[in-house]
């Protein structure tokens, strides 16, 4: 199945937890740049991602696989969690 390209700016939402950087399944974040597939990525596309708090200040940039993220629909809707694992993040779950 391929996926779709992702647009430069577009929010997303990530499709699996990223423990190293505090960032759990369902996070928004914003693409900042694809990245083209190279052979030792195993020819899968890539996107840097910008994340951000509650209040609009950066706390990540991170670079994933395309297939670690997915745009937002229309049904969906956002909510917050608490960035700490000491108060209730992804260490909690």
């Amino acid at each position: 199945m391929k996926q779709t390209k992702i647009k430069l700016y577009q929010r997303i939402a990530l499709t699996q937890d990223l423990p190293e950087h505090n960032l759990c399944t369902g996070d928004v974040a914003v693409v900042v740049e694809h990245l083209p597939g190279t052979p030792a990525a195993g020819g899968e596309d890539g996107y840097a991602l910008e994340v951000f708090n509650a209040i609009g200040e950066t706390i990540a940039v991170v670079i994933v696989p395309a297939s670690a993220v997915k745009p937002l629909t229309e049904s969906e809707i956002l909510q917050t969690r608490p960035l700490s694992p000491t108060e209730g993040g992804p260490a909690d779950r």
